[in-house]
């Protein structure tokens, strides 16, 4: 069966917690009914915003089930499938079941600092270990290094199911260097909310945002008339957003995010060490900035 799609806004979906600490599957669902009723484009799982490293295998396994479950093919599904270990990916990638899922996230090796040969190596085996689509990540302000534009072309190149990457570089340069040199249909997505709407009046193909967990319609909205090329109206939606952004930051990401869907009454404001949650300081923050944007 052909793959969905990724394009325009998809968000990268947090693991909400009870009280105790274990997975609260329920709140799950009601996330992934809030982003489908929204317009969102595609739900990414398993990111970074959801607190991947600290779930075990059972709970990643669930998760997903949940997600996929609860999405019932409404929404194009992203399924993160990355670290440091190549072989472990490949091996996950051969053995897992893939149903439901459209299209794999796979970051960059972190900790292990490979040069650019080495991540061309670890994407190549990743590419011929499955046949979905996959969407590059580039993340160096938590892998470590940077994956320059060459190395995410020359992968693009030669490999037909390499078909995207996630830039959260920063380095609004790469990035427009890759969109001007990259093959036909290689889609490019903003890792970081604040610059989606340049970069796509620059030729992005959208976002994987961490504010569409607790601004979906919104932002949802903006990237859509910014890719239609409406950007004056989409510039007045990203004003009056912009003030979360860095706030959504301040204290890491998903502690951010996880305190605004508290004050929204969606999730409890539960992390997993050694993620803790915001600060009461910046909670107020959020909280005076929310009653701004309302």
């Amino acid at each position: 069966m052909k793959k969905k799609e990724l394009y325009g806004m998809g968000v990268a979906l947090v693991t909400p917690f009870m009280k105790d600490g274990s997975v609260d599957y329920e709140a799950l669902g009601r996330l992934v009914d809030y982003q489908i009723e929204s317009g969102t484009d595609f739900l990414c799982v398993l990111g970074t915003t959801a607190e991947t490293p600290t779930l075990s295998a059972d709970e990643q396994l669930k998760v997903r089930q949940a997600v996929i479950a609860r999405n019932a093919g409404r929404l194009p599904i992203l399924l993160g499938v990355g670290g440091n270990c190549t072989q472990a990916i490949v091996d996950k990638l051969k053995n897992d079941p893939m149903e439901g899922v459209d299209a794999i996230l796979s970051v960059v090796p972190y900790y292990n600092k490979p040069t650019q040969q080495g991540m061309y190596a670890h994407f190549s085996a990743i590419a011929e270990a499955t046949e979905l689509p996959i969407i590059l990540y580039n993340v160096p302000g938590r892998t470590g290094v940077n994956m320059l534009a060459d190395t995410t072309l020359r992968l693009a190149n030669n490999h037909a199911n390499v078909v995207g990457i996630k830039e959260a570089s920063g380095n609004v340069e790469q990035i427009k260097d890759i969109m001007a040199r990259r093959p036909e249909g290689f889609k490019v997505f903003s890792g970081d909310d604040g610059i989606t709407l340049p970069l796509i009046a620059d030729g992005a193909d959208g976002v994987i945002s961490v504010i569409g967990n607790g601004f979906a319609a919104e932002f949802a909205q903006m990237v859509r008339l910014a890719l239609a090329g409406e950007m004056e109206q989409a510039k007045v939606i990203d004003e009056r957003l912009r003030q979360m952004y860095d706030l959504l930051f301040l204290d890491g990401n998903p502690a951010g995010i996880k305190a605004l869907l508290q004050l929204r009454g969606m999730v409890e404001n539960v992390l997993r060490l050694p993620l803790v949650p915001a600060s009461d300081g910046t909670i107020e923050k959020i909280r005076v900035a929310l009653g701004n944007i309302l």
